[in-house]
C-alpha cells in the first residue's frame, strides 16, 4: 500500500459510527457497523449504555490492526418516532 493511499485510509478511519438499535425482545442494546469497503463490520450488544460502550471498544479493538483503529467512535442512536393518530 502506498504512503498516500495508506494516509487516506487512516484520515477515513478516523471515526467510526456506530448505529445503536434497541433489541424489542431481549431489552439489549445493539450496536452495528459496516466497513465502507465491504470486507466485513462490526456486530455486538449490551445490557445497558455502560455494558455497550464497553462490548463496542472492545468490538472495535479487535476489529483493527493494532494502530489503525479508529481515535473516535461515535454512536448514533436510531429510534423510530411513533405517531399517535388522536
Amino acid at each position: 500500500m502506498t504512503a498516500v493511499r495508506r494516509e487516506a485510509r487512516v484520515r477515513v478511519m478516523d471515526e467510526i459510527t456506530l448505529q445503536i438499535q434497541h433489541d424489542e425482545e431481549s431489552g439489549w442494546l445493539v450496536a452495528s457497523w459496516d466497513s465502507p469497503d465491504g470486507s466485513g463490520g462490526i456486530t455486538t450488544q449490551g445490557q445497558d449504555l455502560r455494558d455497550l460502550q464497553h462490548q463496542v471498544t472492545e468490538a472495535v479493538a479487535a476489529y483493527f490492526d493494532e494502530g489503525e483503529a479508529p481515535r473516535r467512535i461515535r454512536l448514533h442512536f436510531v429510534s423510530d418516532p411513533i405517531l399517535v393518530k388522536t
